[in-house]
């Protein structure tokens, strides 16, 4: 079983000013999968999270922004609690009792630090003479360098068809430094629509 990774250690770090940008490290599709559309489907919005405050709140910014895309965007803790999470024909049976049509599920697979370091600079010394040393040694400047920390938050992101129980996407994609939940959510549920639509498997 893959070892689980809880919300809480991947956003604890203190995160920089810096704005977020996800980035694609693997992507897959059905090889006969065809463009689909969200509008008009019940499409159910799961994030796995050993956190059930932090799943609820990823789960709902989730189903809001396929909302926003035309479906109906359900937060899956609204029908699965958590004692059925374990077991998959359970949770299975009630989202398709439900009326739902689809699944996007996210999970966060990994949190990493990256230390960049940028030297420093000083100016050449001029010794030759009084005047160039004299100018130098009053104006000599030296710049220490700067140390850059990031952090980057991978998330594994999976696509369902329910109405065929079929895996149609699958991704992991790597976040720098969102700001927070809410952020972190939001961006790669945009560049996966982008890269599904890309792709030819979703409906523009």
């Amino acid at each position: 079983m893959p070892k689980r990774w809880p919300l809480t250690l991947a956003l604890s770090l203190c995160l920089t000013a810096c704005a977020g940008s996800t980035v694609f490290t693997s992507t897959w599709k059905a090889p006969d999968g065809e463009a689909v559309s969200p509008v008009g489907k019940s499409v159910v919005a799961a994030f796995i999270s050993g956190n059930e405050s932090q799943r609820r709140a990823a789960e709902d910014m989730l189903a809001a922004d396929l909302s926003a895309r035309g479906a109906r965007g359900v937060a899956a803790y609204t029908v699965l609690p958590n004692e059925s999470s374990w077991d998959g024909d359970k949770a299975l049976a009630r989202l398709k009792q439900s009326g739902a049509n689809g699944a996007v599920v996210m999970r966060v697979i990994g949190k990493d630090q990256r230390v960049t370091y940028t030297p420093g600079t000083s100016m050449p010394p001029y010794y030759n003479g009084f005047g160039p040393y004299w100018g130098y040694g009053w104006g000599r400047t030296y710049d220490p360098g700067t140390v850059r920390t990031d952090t980057l938050v991978s998330i594994e992101t999976l696509v369902y068809s329910l109405d065929r129980d079929k895996l149609l996407w699958a991704s992991t994609s790597r976040t720098s430094n969102p700001d927070n939940l809410g952020s972190l959510v939001k961006e790669v549920a945009d560049a996966t629509a982008k890269e599904m639509a890309e792709q030819g498997l979703l409906a523009h």
